[in-house]
């Protein structure tokens, strides 16, 4: 039987550069960071706490402290964790939890994919967050390296915001969907809240960036996505979309 690793590392279009560290890694050493916030990405004590403090608090800010941004996460996240022979890609996955969840229940050759450039986010995720069809692969998710039409379900949650070309990041997760296949994105959005945060110089300091209410789905759109949904929590929003069937 063939393994999940092999399984993704046939899909790779790209040679495997090293696995030692539990995750293929495509990628050359990782390059200086362009922004605070992505320098606290590749810092190891960060990596270690990410999950346990940061992210849950960070969710709940998204919804001005109350529960809704957490409680449309979750319903989401079941959602695309539903069981099933599939293959399911998690961009800027960070330490796991969500490709952790996306891979357990599902079957036959069914793989849950990792994606991040943080080699200390991925080397979290190989210690806390592995599984029988979980594999982590050390990639750009600006130029994903896998074929076109490969994965059944494609998300990238609550890491859109962070990433230096997230309108290219939305292009790679629609070209590599399967047709009849899902998207699924939860990032920030744009309000009278957070209207400062949106200035060109906080965006070029902190790399944090907030976006329009129309900037995400209409991207969708404009990469021939159909079906678009989106629901808005606060300064948080999530967004599902689907490939056209052939």
């Amino acid at each position: 039987m063939t393994s999940a690793r092999e399984r993704v590392r046939d899909l790779l279009t790209v040679p495997v550069r090293d696995e030692s560290h539990g995750y293929l890694d495509v990628l050359n050493a990782p390059a200086p960071a362009e922004s605070l916030s992505l320098r606290v990405m590749q810092n190891p004590i960060f990596a270690e706490v990410y999950e346990r403090a940061w992210r849950p608090v960070f969710t709940r800010l998204f919804s001005f402290g109350g529960s809704a941004t957490a409680d449309a996460d979750r319903a989401l996240t079941n959602r695309l964790s539903r069981a099933g022979d599939r293959l399911i890609l998690d961009v800027a996955c960070g330490p796991g939890n969500y490709t952790r969840r996306f891979g357990a229940s599902l079957r036959g050759d069914g793989v849950a994919v990792g994606l991040d450039f943080s080699t200390p986010m991925l080397g979290r995720a190989v210690l806390d967050n592995t599984g029988p069809r979980v594999v982590y692969v050390r990639g750009d998710a600006h130029a994903i390296p896998f074929a076109d039409n490969t994965f059944d379900t494609v998300a990238c949650l609550a890491a859109l915001y962070l990433v230096s070309d997230p309108l290219q990041v939305i292009d790679e997760l629609a070209r590599v969907v399967a047709p009849g296949g899902e998207v699924a994105v939860f990032t920030t959005v744009r309000t009278g809240w957070n209207a400062a945060a949106g200035l060109p110089i906080v965006r070029r300091l902190s790399g944090f960036r907030f976006f329009g209410r129309h900037e995400i789905t209409g991207r969708f759109a404009e990469a021939g996505l159909v079906g678009i949904e989106q629901t808005i929590t606060g300064q948080g929003q999530f967004v599902t979309a689907r490939k056209p069937s052939k």
